[in-house]
Formats: C-alpha cells, sequence, structure tokens
C-alpha cells in the first residue's frame, strides 16, 4: 500500500533549513537594525531543533544587552514556498 503524504508534514530526515542571525536594534524597534551591514550570522542549521540551541546560545549570551536580538528564519520557507 501506498503512503500518502500531507503537503504540510515532514520526514524526520528532512532537511529543512535555518538561518540564525541578530544585531543592534533601533531604539523602541522590534524588528528594525540600526547596521544592516554589521549583522551577526550565526549560521545555516539543518533543522529547527539545531537552531534553536544556536538561538538560545547566542540569546543567553546577549541577555543584558536589550538592545540586541536575534532571530530564526525557515529558510526552507523561502526556498519551497508551498512546502512547509
Amino acid at each position: 500500500m501506498a503512503e500518502i503524504h500531507h503537503p504540510h508534514e515532514h520526514h524526520p530526515d528532512e532537511q529543512l533549513l535555518h538561518l540564525v542571525f541578530g544585531g543592534e536594534l533601533k531604539h523602541g524597534s522590534t524588528d528594525e537594525f540600526v547596521d544592516p551591514s554589521k549583522l551577526h550570522i550565526v549560521g545555516i542549521y539543518p533543522s529547527y531543533a539545531e537552531a534553536l540551541k544556536a538561538w538560545q546560545s547566542v540569546a543567553r549570551a546577549t541577555i543584558d544587552d536589550a538592545s540586541i536580538r536575534y532571530f530564526i528564519v525557515h529558510l526552507h520557507r523561502l526556498l519551497q514556498p508551498g512546502h512547509h
């Protein structure tokens, strides 16, 4: 019998790229950086779990500076928009 795959279902071995990056935000902003050319690119990771570990590490390291913020971007959603 053939397997049925739902369009938004992930397989454990499936590579889902995630980007972790951050930098200093403009005063009072939640997503606008002071100088985008100075963004800290932490890395690209093959799964959300690995990206989350990296994000937690850099977020903890900068916890005392409220103007620094890091983000996780789901690159796989940008590369394959119909496939989440």
